[in-house]
């Protein structure tokens, strides 16, 4: 049985995380800490959550504990898992895992040193058309792919979202907050990797209350095969649809062969296959594709997974290079 403590209830991600845990067979939830009270009360109220920890030192001296999962504001996640590992505990944390190289680079050493695992939320890996898509890839349907665009677009949802998230120095950049999830998925369904930033930039456009939070962020990158990337994760959707849209997470893939198209919330892939005069769709199996918690537990066990310490460092660190360059733009 792994035990698991979480430390920061200050996203609603770290709500699913929670309930995961309680669900998961292989899971004992054996503590939390949270320092904000309204943070604490709310998990309380909708969580039932025992916080039976006064300090984070406390948790982290507790022989009992395997896994520390960390759901504090983003500025603050990377200190938190830096001081897990350093006590001896894997860490599973919302993404973004931290906000910094300096964080990134110790977070790294550390899980090498020590033999310990890191994993992240990237649950998108589990959507429904991640199989089908990648098998259609793999297959070489689409041949060589030279071109690739996906929108992240989000909600602002000011007023409603989580006051920190328009603090300066809690926050790290809406690239580093949204983009990683494109660009992990990017990598796994084409066997492609990031080579390198072309242009980045983020600026404020949404949020007017609040200037210096840039919630407007787009850049383009080039990958391993001279593929040209471009992606939108910008804080734009309109905030009555939520994320509803056939533009949230929406993905658009042109190779040598022909054109495939698909977004988070569809029940099919559109695809345009050269020497075929018709658009095609195929159907998106509705079937169970596991969760990311699952995943993490089946790496600590030592089982092959499709997702590891090892990949989430990478997504990690290629979406810090991205915020990064549109950082120094200004």
């Amino acid at each position: 049985m792994i035990k698991i403590a979480f430390a920061g209830f200050r996203h609603g991600h770290i709500y699913g995380l929670y309930k995961l845990a309680q669900s998961n067979p292989d899971i004992e939830i054996v503590g939390a800490y949270e320092a904000d009270a309204d943070a604490r009360e709310a998990a309380v109220k909708n969580l039932g959550v025992s916080f039976n920890y006064d300090n984070y030192d406390d948790m982290l001296n507790d022989k009992n504990i395997d896994v520390i999962a960390i759901g504090d504001y983003f500025g603050k996640r990377g200190s938190l898992a830096i001081a897990a590992l350093k006590a001896g505990k894997h860490v599973y944390a919302d993404k973004p895992l931290c906000t910094s190289f300096e964080e990134l680079n110790e977070i790294e050493a550390l899980a090498k040193e020590k033999g310990l695992k890191v994993g992240l939320m990237l649950d998108m890996r589990q959507a429904k058309f991640v199989q089908p898509v990648r098998k259609f890839i793999q297959e070489g349907n689409l041949g060589e792919i030279h071109q690739i665009f996906f929108g992240g677009q989000h909600p602002l949802l000011y007023g409603t979202r989580a006051n920190w998230y328009f603090e300066e120095g809690k926050h790290g950049g809406t690239i580093n907050d949204i983009a990683i999830h494109g660009i992990d998925l990017v990598e796994y369904l084409t066997g492609l990797s990031m080579k390198r930033v072309i242009a980045a930039r983020c600026w404020n456009a949404f949020a007017k209350e609040v200037p210096s939070f840039k919630d407007s962020a787009q850049f383009m990158i080039e990958l391993s095969n001279g593929a040209g990337l471009m992606a939108d994760v910008s804080y734009s959707a309109p905030n009555s649809s939520g994320y509803k849209l056939p533009f949230y997470w929406r993905f658009t893939l042109w190779g040598t062969k022909g054109v495939m198209e698909f977004n988070y919330n569809s029940k099919e892939i559109t695809v345009a296959l050269d020497g075929k005069p018709d658009v095609e769709t195929i159907p998106i199996p509705n079937e169970d594709t596991g969760d990311c918690l699952s995943i993490f537990v089946d790496e600590l066990n030592g089982k092959p997974t499709y997702i590891d310490t090892e990949q989430v460092l990478k997504a990690t660190r290629n979406t810090l290079l991205i915020q990064e360059y549109a950082d120094k733009q200004g």
